[in-house]
């Protein structure tokens, strides 16, 4: 019986041995891989939607853990899976809006970010009411998103991180630019919002006279990871580098960025918060699953080499420790991690990162029979299986692949 400290099963996979392309000039797997993940992926959707259906909570209108997030995975599938589908594509589509208007219907104006808040589902409906032509509608759901930018850059009880904070405003204006355009987001509103995350930042590095020019707090910690850190935000912040706010801070948040590299273990993981010595969680929430899209877009931006030396760092831990007993979600489980292969695979064109996506993808196939622990939201995008199946469609065509709610195209 595995000990208590154990978070992890064994990995017995054996790791790539370079002998075929795994990946052909259409961008999506080769055989026998494709279609073996694709029955799979039909299989466990299937399985998916009847859970769903049952245990369907239409109060929960959230991407993370409710409606919203069901809503992104059937944009998704629309787009992906079923794109040469008619009948299929529109049904996802459909369905994706039935539950983004209930949802729209219950918001509550307190939330404002993209994965727990209003602003998830108000980005979204922009988003498929304008692909729906619909465009007045969509209109009308960018107008109401950017008039909680007062709000978001002025309520000082706001935090800055991307679950519950000014980044994931950010990542919802981000999120409405990459589907529909630069132009559906007033320029200022981006700007303001930028401003606000790096002077928040500045003030609390000023007052604990930190040697960080950036630095963030939730809840009384100085958390490091995607969800509620400083990884999070800063990798939000790279993504609008555009604006004049970003780019006048670029030197402060390379900085930022160096601190944390000072903060990496051996291992290849990162502290869940400066206060935790210890090396534990490999998750995308917190530890090295997470930090590897920080460290690659660095890496992208400012072009030194220890960034990508970090990033693949924390590669080779995630190949090793991966495996989690928590689960098989994307925040917390085997699904989060496998995208920090995909993501090491398009930045490298290593076929490494493919076949070890494959792998925990494989493993992943076998959703329920390894003893992980069942979540709280069994059927969510980030808790649960909708974000397992995400995974699994993204895996068929890697070099296309984005984490969802997250991540961007580069």
């Amino acid at each position: 019986m595995a000990s208590r400290d154990v978070r992890e099963f064994e990995n017995r996979f054996s790791d790539y041995d370079g002998s075929s392309k795994l990946v052909g000039a259409n961008g999506q797997l080769n055989e026998p891989f494709y279609t073996r993940l694709k029955q799979g992926t039909l299989k466990l959707l299937s399985r998916f939607e009847e859970g769903f259906e049952d245990e369907r909570n239409d109060h929960d209108y959230s991407v993370y853990t409710g409606t919203g997030g069901v809503a992104y995975l059937f944009m998704h599938l629309a787009r992906t899976l079923f794109k040469d589908d008619p009948t299929k594509k529109e049904e996802y589509l459909n369905k994706a809006l039935e539950m983004l208007e209930i949802g729209d219907q219950k918001l509550k104006g307190r939330r404002c970010t993209f994965l727990c808040g209003d602003a998830g589902i108000l980005a979204q409906l922009a988003v498929l009411y304008f692909n729906l032509n619909k465009p007045e509608k969509s209109k009308k759901c960018l107008t109401r998103l950017e008039s909680m930018c007062d709000r978001v850059c002025k309520d000082p009880s706001l935090p800055d991180e991307v679950l519950y904070g000014r980044s994931g405003y950010l990542y919802s204006l981000l999120y409405v630019q990459q589907e529909l355009g630069q132009d559906k987001i007033k320029a200022t509103t981006l700007n303001e919002v930028c401003s606000a995350i790096i002077a928040s930042g500045q003030r609390l590095a000023k007052q604990e006279r930190h040697t960080s020019p950036l630095m963030y707090m939730w809840h009384e910690k100085h958390y490091v990871g995607a969800a509620h850190g400083i990884v999070g935000i800063l990798y939000m912040l790279l993504q609008a580098q555009s604006t004049p706010a970003v780019q006048s801070n670029l030197a402060a948040i390379e900085r930022s960025i160096d601190f944390l590299l000072t903060q990496q273990f051996p291992s290849g993981n990162f502290h869940s918060s400066l206060e935790n010595p210890t090396d534990k969680l490999v998750h995308w929430c917190h530890g090295a699953s997470g930090a590897v899209y920080l460290m690659l877009k660095a890496y992208k931006v400012f072009g030194k080499d220890k960034y990508l030396t970090s990033a693949l760092k924390c590669g080779e831990l995630i190949w090793n420790k991966g495996l989690l007993r928590k689960g098989y979600g994307i925040c917390h489980g085997v699904s989060g991690n496998a995208y920090a292969f995909l993501s090491l695979y398009k930045a490298t064109d290593s076929h490494k990162y493919i076949y070890r996506a494959i792998k925990f993808a494989e493993w992943c196939l076998d959703y329920g029979k390894h003893g992980c622990r069942i979540p709280d939201t069994p059927f969510s995008l980030f808790e649960g299986m909708a974000g397992t199946v995400y995974f699994l469609v993204d895996v068929l065509v890697p070099g296309s692949s984005l984490f969802p709610a997250f991540e961007f195209k580069e």
